[in-house]
């Protein structure tokens, strides 16, 4: 999973084309569904503190553990 730190997101959209479900949504409009995953965002950035983007982190090789139970998907 994909994981975007609720401080720094702009809102920009720029990571919509990344997001192979399309699973991403303005806050506004996520589905109640799904709402519990702004928790899981921002407990995931916990300790990490707000390290400016992704690509200054790498893969951290763990998710949350809400994600990490989560079966497996295929993306197709």
């Amino acid at each position: 999973m994909l994981y975007i730190h609720p401080g720094e997101c702009v809102d920009c959209g720029a990571c919509e084309p990344e997001c192979p479900v399309e699973a991403i949504y303005h806050e506004a409009d996520t589905p109640q569904q799904w709402q519990h995953f702004k928790a899981v965002n921002a407990e995931f950035f916990a300790g990490l503190g707000a390290p400016g983007s992704a690509a200054k982190l790498g893969p951290l090789g763990r998710d949350h553990p809400v994600v990490a139970a989560l079966p497996l998907q295929e993306i197709g």
